[in-house]
């Protein structure tokens, strides 16, 4: 009995201690491109990326915008869409070593699955024209919050039509 307390006791001197220790956090994150195959849509959370707030304000400055948006259930391309797009292209073929989040947003109307489909949808067709103007389609990833994330509150057509978006947004 006394052997079995004194292992026991060790065991926890042990265990404290061990949760005392910190362990040094590697120094490179793996891209998030190895882990999910080009193209294929990414759950929430799937995968830990970190935003590059410097870069997504440059990205902002010179492409002019990091968002497009789109009409109600609408998921196709219009012409200022594309141009907005151009342009991020632009930019991030100009800048190789930065990857992208291409994130759908929907509206707060319909079922949370219709719009998880939904954005899913935009997000691919703004992924599929950036790697159409040369940018690798390794280096995006698709999200879709659907109708989780809403950037303008309220249940009017003002704030639905901000809320139907795709949203480059710069990751590690």
């Amino acid at each position: 009995m006394r052997n079995t307390l004194t292992l026991a006791i060790a065991m926890l001197a042990l265990g404290t201690a061990a949760c005392g220790k910190k362990l040094a956090a590697p120094d490179v994150i793996p891209p998030a491109a190895e882990q999910v195959p080009p193209g294929e849509a990414v759950a929430p959370g799937d995968v830990e990326l970190v935003e590059l707030p410097a870069a997504q304000a440059d990205l902002i400055a010179k492409a002019g915008s990091d968002t497009v948006y789109f009409g109600t259930d609408k998921y196709d391309l219009d012409e200022a869409t594309r141009a907005t797009l151009g342009a991020q292209a632009r930019w991030l073929v100009a800048n190789p070593n930065v990857r992208a989040s291409i994130e759908g947003h929907a509206d707060e109307r319909g079922t949370r699955e219709y719009n998880m489909a939904l954005g899913e949808r935009r997000a691919n067709a703004a992924r599929d024209y950036l790697v159409s103007q040369g940018v690798p389609a390794a280096r995006l990833l698709v999200t879709s919050w659907g109708k989780e994330r809403p950037v303008a509150p309220g249940s009017n057509e003002e704030a639905w039509a901000q809320n139907r978006r795709a949203v480059t947004v710069l990751v590690r």
